[in-house]
């Protein structure tokens, strides 16, 4: 299979293609420090799977579903620094694939690219653990049904969020939205749906991660 190497530093590329260079039936064909670069690599080169740090200077998660609107057949393996759960997630409904850390072993890099050119997904063991502690079940996570499409929450939506984060039940959130209980349990569930979480916590986690809520309010929170 084919592989591109995506990622703004010279030594991780460097690393990269010499961990990938020596394994049977992988062949580094192109690199690429940048969005742009990406770009035209893509459309210069046969590539199956591209090796991205989506969170490296001069890249970006929007990048992927670009790339898949012009060729569908395109597999992904984000291998990026810790990120939390939400970011993953995130990452997944973009279109990649799989997902490994930086400081994953040879064994786990090269694993997820052979996985991943036959149209598996691989996660790495800090990364499935990641994604658990947030309640979030990766078999849950169906990529087909997702959408290159970014995530748009409507102001309604993030209103209830920063609700729900503050810690108001639905009937509190009713009320003081002048809504039905039903309406704010449809809007939740929503809401749910479009961040890929399955509980409150994944919504709370969110609103911190996006600043919507300052994450100083919990430390002094009562535990009432």
């Amino acid at each position: 299979m084919n592989v591109l190497i995506a990622d703004n530093n010279d030594l991780i590329r460097v690393g990269l293609q010499t961990v990938l260079a020596s394994t049977v039936g992988i062949q580094v064909v192109a690199e690429a420090s940048s969005n742009e670069e990406l770009l035209e690599r893509v459309k210069a080169f046969d590539i199956d799977v591209i090796l991205i740090d989506y969170t490296s200077p001069k890249f970006s998660i929007d990048i992927i579903p670009q790339l898949l609107g012009e060729k569908k057949n395109l597999r992904f393996v984000a291998i990026t620094p810790d990120q939390s759960a939400q970011t993953v997630v995130h990452a997944l409904r973009s279109g990649v694939m799989s997902h490994i850390k930086k400081d994953c072993d040879i064994t786990e890099i090269i694993n997820s690219v052979q996985e991943t050119g036959i149209g598996n997904q691989f996660f790495c063991g800090q990364i499935l653990e990641t994604i658990q502690k947030a309640n979030i079940d990766v078999e849950d996570i169906n990529l087909e049904n997702f959408s290159c499409e970014p995530v748009i929450l409507s102001e309604r939506e993030l209103e209830i969020i920063v609700k729900i984060a503050e810690g108001f039940t639905n009937a509190q959130i009713a009320e003081m939205l002048h809504l039905s209980t039903h309406t704010i349990n449809t809007h939740r569930k929503n809401i749910m749906a479009k961040l890929g979480v399955k509980n409150t916590a994944g919504i709370v986690m969110y609103a911190v991660k996006s600043d919507l809520v300052s994450p100083n309010k919990f430390l002094f929170a009562s535990d009432s």
